[in-house]
């Protein structure tokens, strides 16, 4: 029988659960895409579509139908049993906290984790109404041994082993990348070689992944057969780019064949059988883009700087005494040539509100304000956190755009597999408590597994694509360009080396946040430069203060939450 009395903590709970999938969403979900948007493989529109498909799709067809009722296993639930209305109400602070906090750092563009706000949610709630006895600090097994699975042992352990795993495997990778594809001559037709490998290796870490961290299907398969149907699939899926990609690539990368399009892929190796390339029409930009568009060399911007020093000098010794100092500070560099941003919204017509234009002018602000941002080129923006990103950028190599292009399909491909177990798992971030405050409400009593019905899991997906839709990009300006220079072939070893550390750490059982293994990731590859001044440290110091202050922060609004409602005075 509901309890009906605690009808409000029930909608108390809906709205902040709501709350707290719309932060995952724009905070989180930049994870997978910041750098497929950031190296320019994809316009972050197109990551948006691909996002919200890839989200929502794996949080209702293959998120968790089952959630522990405290996921993160911190508080025990039996010192409840005999009070079920208190954890529904622990519940309600948890999620309350967690959603206000990732508010908070969505706003002032911390990337955290979604996880350990949850896990400090729940923690501030066990202490808020236990004390700390009731909190496992450190888990154990049955056996007496330690699990790293439970206890607030687990947020320390994942600062480490996550950017440090996760940033190694990158860097390996790119690496090989480096001195394999890209410093050889004719990088090109030395990556278009690698391709299917490439291809073979992520298709096959990709159905690891969704095998070993999967949501709510069951695998069929022994330990014996699992082995040979990741190799086979990805060996399947790398025979299907030989025939079919493969070609393609080679009539537009080397032959610059410009009158293919796309869906000539499907015609496979007849691609090989066309003739000569006749001339191209005059305004043919070619399919190839400037990956470093806007993006100066070392000697590039020495170059521009120099010429704005001797303008500044000029007009210093012609300027009268008299003259205000400030006209020689004034003096700026001269403008990057940036890519045109070209507006989905446009600008406001003229009129009263009610008017037809003005109208639609107005729901196309509300459907498409989120969408329609200009991250790449806002990310080189100079700002107190991001420092001088023009010179950050300068002590990166630029590769051939040819050999890079190579790599977007891998990127994408990468980014899209990420997204899609990002659905699948972290949507129990949001739902996950609330279902436990939906079935406590329902039933009276509290389950040891919470039954996530479809609904629930559709509203969580909801809460994600809604928030990755309408203020993602705000956390996708500091998690790209703006820690280091990115391209496909730098963003494709950052994306599949936190797969690699995702898919290991699983397989170990061990508890990492896909935050932390990008954020690694991208250092690691930064690195590669062979210039430690390649990378924004100061930006990678704010992204960590974030991590440290994510479960202490949202611990103490919880704490405080349940601490007043439970212990107030009462008649």
């Amino acid at each position: 029988m509901p309890l009906h009395q605690y009808d409000y903590l029930l909608a108390v709970g809906t709205i902040f659960a709501f709350l707290d999938a719309w932060n995952i969403g724009a905070n989180d979900v930049a994870n997978s895409w910041a750098s497929s948007v950031s190296s320019r493989s994809v316009t972050y529109l197109q990551a948006m579509l691909g996002a919200s498909l890839m989200e929502f799709t794996g949080a209702l067809g293959v998120g968790g139908r089952v959630a522990d009722t405290i996921r993160t296993k911190v508080v025990d639930t039996k010192a409840f049993a005999a009070q079920p209305g208190l954890l529904m109400l622990g519940m309600v602070c948890a999620v309350m906290a967690s959603s206000i906090y990732l508010t908070m750092a969505t706003k002032f563009g911390m990337p955290v984790s979604t996880t350990h706000s949850i896990l400090g949610g729940v923690l501030g709630m066990g202490i808020g109404a236990l004390g700390g006895k009731g909190v496992t600090w450190v888990g154990y097994t049955k056996t007496g041994a330690l699990d790293l699975k439970q206890g607030v042992v687990q947020v320390f352990l994942a600062w480490i082993i996550a950017p440090v795993l996760s940033g190694a495997f990158a860097a390996i990778i790119f690496l090989i990348t480096k001195y394999g594809v890209l410093l050889r001559s004719n990088p090109a037709a030395k990556g278009l070689f690698l391709v299917p490998i490439y291809f073979w290796l992520t298709s096959s870490l990709i159905v690891m992944l969704l095998i070993w961290k999967g949501g709510d299907y069951k695998i069929n398969l022994t330990e014996a057969q699992i082995p040979g149907v990741i190799v086979g699939t990805g060996a399947g899926f790398a025979l299907l780019i030989t025939l079919f990609l493969v070609p393609w690539m080679y009539r537009v990368v080397i032959k610059e064949d410009w009158q293919l399009k796309t869906w000539h892929i499907l015609q496979g190796p007849f691609l090989l059988r066309r003739g000569e390339v006749p001339p191209p029409p005059a305004n043919f930009t070619g399919v190839v883009r400037n990956y470093y568009e806007g993006h100066l060399t070392r000697e590039e911007l020495e170059a521009r700087r120099g010429r704005n020093n001797a303008v500044a000098n000029e007009d210093v010794e012609g300027m009268p005494e008299q003259q205000d100092k400030k006209t020689v500070s004034d003096v700026s560099d001269e403008e990057v040539p940036k890519p045109a941003h070209k507006s989905l919204i446009g600008p406001k017509p003229d009129g009263p509100w009610h008017k037809p234009a003005v109208a639609f002018w107005w729901v196309k602000w509300a459907v498409l304000r989120g969408v329609d941002q200009d991250v790449v080129s806002s990310q080189s923006e100079k700002s107190v956190i991001a420092g001088d990103v023009e010179e950050i950028h300068a002590r990166a190599r630029h590769f051939d755009n040819k050999a890079e292009f190579l790599y977007t399909f891998l990127q994408v491909m990468t980014a899209a597999a990420a997204s899609f177990t990002h659905g699948a798992n972290d949507v129990a971030n949001a739902v996950g408590p609330y279902a436990s405050i939906y079935q406590i409400w329902k039933t009276e009593a509290i389950p040891k597994k919470a039954e996530v019905p479809r609904w629930i899991l559709a509203f969580g997906g909801a809460g994600i694509c809604i928030g990755l839709w309408t203020y993602g990009y705000h956390i996708m300006r500091n998690l790209g360009n703006r820690v280091t220079l990115m391209s496909p072939s730098r963003g494709f070893s950052m994306e599949l080396g936190s797969v690699i550390t995702v898919i290991m750490a699983t397989r170990l059982q061990l508890p990492v946040s896909t935050t932390q293994c990008i954020t690694g990731a991208i250092v690691g590859v930064g690195l590669c430069n062979g210039d430690w001044r390649a990378i924004n440290w100061r930006m990678v110091s704010w992204i960590y203060l974030g991590w440290f202050i994510t479960v202490p922060v949202a611990g103490l609004i919880s704490g405080i939450l349940m601490g007043f409602i439970t212990f107030a005075p009462h008649w």
